[in-house]
């Protein structure tokens, strides 16, 4: 009965099935919904052998005796066996595909390089030689400080071939920043460029080190890439060595060596708020399993696809999605350095229509920065052959998933939006492409071998329609499996609220369908005079409004009601219909239209520019901190441009009631 229809929100209950318009490829081991719900419920009754299962598309030197051993937070994956991850991102493909492009590098300032498949095996095996030579073996770090090169593949396959902890280093990252992450890890070698360029201006990526480098007396070798090769570098005698210098016609290359499936791979860093950055270690096998599985059923790439991934090599999406996933099932891969809107809004497209872009994995800001910029910014440029775009990151609106649809894409543009986390290592929300269809705003449904709950305070799943804390409450391979140096940090922090199940942290809500809406952190579903209210779902009412490109908000104390909403948004370029008049007021009652008076945000705030990691996601927290404190207090580190704070605190004080 009708009367009997959960009271979700709008954005969910409105939001239409979409078919999927790319045409079955043949290469997924299922056809129709049915299968997807059949084969999801027999790998969540027999997670052990549904993950074996996948691995065995895989290349191993050793056989393992048990698929699965112990259960959250303690558990083993594949045990007893051993192989390698390089090996399978790299040698396995050389028979069959050595003379392939594996990467298509472009950057900013024009440059463009490509390796064969071929190529990156002589990089990466004999810079894994060189690492071997000065005594790195398993088990040591390794620290990869550089933007997206073609060498940053070498230098973390050089890791993997070798047994070699690698700490990857968003290159965007203050010396502070770097100097904490360097004295936390001990890493005996880093791996780092002369400079990077970003936004026509360049980085010092080598002079950043050399500020904090001498502190960290664990570090020992020093390798850095001729990215521009200024002479404005100091290169110290016998700790300092140019790429290629080491990596010569003659230098030997490297077998592979077999390595424990559980053994860690690499460190990758959280950025923090007021507390220590987290270092989450991932196993090495386990996370190849975790994300080669992802990227087979969430982007489906096959022999014809020019595929790219938009991130930043320091950020997990890059490594799941292309350093190690799309490698894995031997991609052409485009690698981009640089800003994605210079010189000019249209580089994006530029990069599409040049190299014959067929699919894409980015974050939904990109999506509201070229929408925000304009159609006319596509004016000629060929995009046919783009067919999929993939999403992680921030929730996706409808506006701008139909935007995107429609004007990038003809009506006809495949838009899968998953859902992840650098804890999870992999996107495990998601569409099956060319198979389950897909919601405007959802993150699809779960991936086979991910066994999750949505309940309440008390651990009792909710039903469908209700808000409650997403939990995964089953082991997966690509899982981190602690917290570098801090194993109590890792229980306390992600199984302590709920024993037996890993919190994610974050609301959401399982709609009638099946899919699987994620409302944003808990900490920002926001109690008003008693009523719980998403932030999500208020930024998708100000993001129906024609004119408006981004928008967040967040909670602040209020004497009367206990919380009330505060909304920031940033404006498209061209007209729009609150150019003039009360905006605010108009703004406010859209929110009060979509949810209802008690959503009404008690402020609004137009700004240039919203504070995002480089990455894409925007940092609510710092706006808080900006309107509450008048200062950024907590971890900026990750931020792809400080300097707009200030400008961010401007604004915010001008436009004060």
């Amino acid at each position: 009965m009708e009367s009997e229809k959960p009271n979700m929100p709008q954005m969910i209950a409105e939001s239409p099935l979409v078919k999927p318009t790319l045409p079955q490829s043949g290469r997924l081991p299922l056809i129709t919904e049915d299968d997807y719900r059949r084969v999801y419920q027999e790998s969540v009754n027999h997670l052990g052998s549904y993950w074996a299962n996948v691995a065995r598309e895989l290349q191993w030197d050793e056989p393992w005796q048990e698929d699965l051993v112990g259960e959250l937070p303690d558990f083993k994956f594949f045990v007893g066996g051993k192989g390698n991850v390089s090996a399978n991102c790299i040698d396995r493909h050389l028979e069959t595909k050595g003379d392939k492009a594996a990467l298509i590098w472009v950057a900013e300032d024009g440059q463009e390089r490509s390796w064969t498949y071929r190529e990156l095996h002589q990089e990466t095996a004999k810079m894994a030689q060189v690492l071997a030579d000065w005594g790195i073996k398993s088990g040591d770090v390794v620290a990869i400080y550089l933007p997206n090169l073609l060498e940053t593949f070498a230098a973390v396959h050089a890791c993997y071939r070798i047994g070699a902890i690698y700490n990857i280093i968003f290159s965007g990252f203050s010396p502070q920043a770097l100097y904490d992450r360097l004295i936390d890890t001990h890493p005996k070698v880093v791996i780092t460029a002369d400079e990077a360029w970003r936004r026509g201006r360049r980085i010092p990526l080598k002079n950043n080190l050399d500020t904090i480098v001498d502190r960290v007396s664990s570090v020992e070798q020093v390798v850095v890439v001729r990215r521009t090769g200024t002479l404005d570098v100091t290169m110290k005698s016998g700790r300092d060595h140019y790429w290629d210098d080491l990596v010569q016609p003659g230098t030997p290359l490297m077998p592979p060596r077999p390595l424990d499936a559980n053994a860690p791979g690499f460190v990758i860093y959280t950025s923090g708020t007021t507390s220590k950055p987290k270092g989450l270690v991932h196993a090495g096998m386990g996370f190849l399993v975790s994300a080669y599985h992802n990227v087979k059923y969430a982007l489906d790439l096959g022999p014809e696809d020019i595929y790219w991934c938009t991130a930043d090599t320091g950020w997990l999406t890059f490594p799941i999605f292309e350093l190690v996933g799309a490698l894995a099932h031997g991609a052409t891969a485009l690698v981009y350095e640089g800003a994605l809107d210079y010189p000019d809004p249209d580089r994006v497209y530029q990069i599409i229509e040049q190299h014959r872009v067929s699919k894409i994995f980015t974050a939904p800001t990109l999506l509201r920065m070229l929408a925000r910029y304009g159609a006319e910014w596509i004016g000629s440029h060929d995009l046919s052959s783009l067919k999929l775009i993939g999403l992680v990151g921030e929730p996706l609106d409808a506006n701008t998933w139909q935007w995107v649809r429609d004007v990038m894409g003809n009506g006809v543009l495949e838009i899968n939006n998953t859902y992840g986390q650098s804890e999870t290592g992999s996107a495990w929300t998601s569409s099956v492409v060319g198979v389950t269809r897909s919601k405007p705003g959802s993150c699809g449904m779960p991936l086979p071998g991910h066994r999750y709950s949505i309940v309440d305070d008390q651990g009792a799943r909710v039903p469908a329609g209700v808000e409650g804390y997403l939990l995964l409450n089953a082991p997966f391979p690509g899982l981190a499996r602690t917290i570098f140096g801090d194993p109590e940090r890792y229980r306390s922090q992600y199984f302590r609220q709920f024993p037996g199940a890993y919190s994610t942290a974050d609301a959401a809500i399982e709609d009638l369908d099946g899919h699987i809406w994620v409302l944003g952190r808990v900490d920002d579903v926001i109690n008003v005079a008693g009523h719980r209210l998403s932030t999500m779902e208020m930024e998708s009412a100000l993001l129906e409004v024609e004119g408006v490109s981004e928008a967040a908000v967040i909670g602040v104390a209020d004497n009367i009601k206990g919380m009330v909403p505060v909304a920031f948004v940033t404006m498209n370029r061209q007209n729009s219909p609150m150019s003039q008049g009360d905006w605010q007021q108009f703004l406010s009652q859209s929110v009060v239209d979509a949810i209802g008076s008690i959503a009404r945000p008690a402020q609004v705030f137009r700004l240039d520019a919203m504070p995002k990691t480089r990455s894409g996601k925007i940092v609510r927290r710092l706006l808080k901190e900006l309107l509450q404190n008048g200062q950024a207090t907590g971890d900026i580190t990750g931020l792809e441009d400080p300097e707009i704070l200030p400008v961010i605190m401007e604004q915010i004080g001008h436009q004060e009631k």
